[in-house]
């Protein structure tokens, strides 16, 4: 886990339970092992914080610590941590309580369940309120020192663009080549017999040696197919992979030019030939066409009541009673409630990664359960998708925005080492 996922993202996305055993109350003997300037570091703290960092090593593929080594590990944690909390002091950084009652409303929205029963569940795993409180608000003024502190640090250079570009163009010449598919299609209907499926394979295997012993595609495809090709000599069209069918792409990209073979789909056999195969050095990206209906809590509107309006929406729409555009302009707290709600084409990295999240995994069509983000609670709909070429400047601001990524583990982990590093640290007895 990333140190930008670990102080923002953390108490968003794990489980009840696994927060609940972080501030469950220790039990016991207790005693200090370290002291953080003026904060202790307990034994039962470093021993509650112990299991969250053997799950994240496991869950990243490297060596899961145990024993003594995971209770050193630990503690060099805690010790990090409260040197940060400590200098976020000095920089006057304040969570206010608005914030912690969006977290806590964000928790308890993920778990499906009210703030109130939130609170009930925390008191019976043996937690007091203030003290889970507490430590979101902790975890939020580490994200608010780390979005202070650690962004500005990022260098990236010309030089390490350019590179990041023509990596990802290598990429998409090998992987996303420009090709013109020759197709002969012979269909087989839903309730064809068997004696249906072996006739059309037949006349497949027919069309198919007609290709290899050399004729004319557009004779055979006018002769034998069952696909509108047939009236462009049989012909796709010159476009790149990413945009033909997955399984033309799969049973092609070994053939040579002017090679032919035959495969089935669910609609009929499919004798394809490789007419064309050119290098593309066309960087294409995903575009997704959303819109969405969004009510912003506060007031008289709770974020529980805000969910279950647009839950109700979205009945609707599926069931045909109503219209997604229509309640999008009638009831939407979002500039595009004028449009309908319509966003428009979006490439990658546009909108908030919770909100993205949500509209990746939607199919054109498909609308998802009511979504909460830092702007309220949104009802998504994904209308269509597409491949676009990428800008020059769209692909030098990815490859700037990748590049930023991944040196910011690199970049945090310096930096907090450079406070740890003017903290006062002093050990006790060792953790057990």
């Amino acid at each position: 886990m990333s140190a930008r996922v670990f102080l923002c993202g953390a108490l968003f996305a794990t489980s009840f339970a696994a927060f609940a055993q972080k501030t469950a109350q220790p039990a016991g003997r207790d005693y200090i092992v370290a002291i953080v300037d003026a904060a202790p570091i307990t034994n039962h703290e470093v021993n509650l914080r112990a299991p969250g960092l053997k799950d994240q090593l496991a869950k990243q593929g490297r060596p899961v610590l145990t024993g003594t080594a995971l209770l050193n590990a630990t503690l060099e944690r805690l010790v990090v941590e409260k040197a940060l909390l400590q200098h976020a002091k000095e920089f006057g950084i304040t969570i206010e309580d608005d914030a912690v009652d969006q977290a806590e409303q964000r928790m308890a929205a993920q778990s499906q369940i009210t703030v109130a029963a939130l609170h009930k569940k925390i008191k019976s795993e043996g937690t007091s309120v203030e003290r889970f409180r507490q430590d979101l608000r902790d975890q939020l003024v580490l994200q608010r020192l780390t979005d202070r502190n650690v962004p500005s640090r990022i260098k990236i250079s010309d030089i390490e663009i350019e590179q990041a570009i023509r990596s990802r163009q290598t990429v998409n010449e090998s992987t996303n080549p420009d090709i013109d598919l020759g197709h002969v299609f012979v269909a087989v209907s839903e309730k064809a017999s068997a004696a249906d499926i072996s006739a059309a394979e037949a006349k497949a295997q027919t069309a198919l040696a007609h290709l290899k012993r050399g004729d004319d595609l557009a004779r055979v495809a006018k002769e034998f197919s069952d696909s509108a090709d047939r009236e462009k000599g049989g012909l796709m069209g010159l476009r790149s992979a990413s945009r033909y069918p997955t399984l033309f792409v799969d049973v092609t990209k070994n053939l040579s030019i002017g090679d032919v073979t035959l495969v089935r789909s669910g609609a009929g056999f499919h004798v394809l030939k490789l007419v064309t195969k050119r290098s593309s050095n066309v960087v294409t990206v995903t575009q997704t066409h959303p819109r969405h209906i969004l009510l912003r809590p506060g007031g008289q509107l709770s974020q529980t009541t805000a969910r279950a309006q647009l839950a109700e929406y979205k009945r609707q729409i599926e069931a045909g009673k109503a219209d997604f555009a229509k309640l999008a302009r009638e009831h939407s707290q979002d500039g595009s409630a004028a449009e309908g709600g319509d966003l428009g084409w979006v490439s990658p990295g546009m909108f908030v990664p919770e909100f993205e999240e949500v509209m990746n995994k939607l199919q054109p069509g498909q609308i998802a359960d009511p979504t909460i983000s830092r702007f309220g609670v949104h009802l998504i709909q994904v209308l269509e998708r597409r491949e676009a070429p990428v800008s020059e400047r769209e692909l030098r601001e990815f490859a700037r925005n990748n590049l930023r990524e991944k040196k910011f583990d690199e970049t945090y982990q310096l930096w907090a080492q450079e406070v740890r590093g003017r903290a006062y640290v002093e050990y006790r007895d060792a953790p057990q």
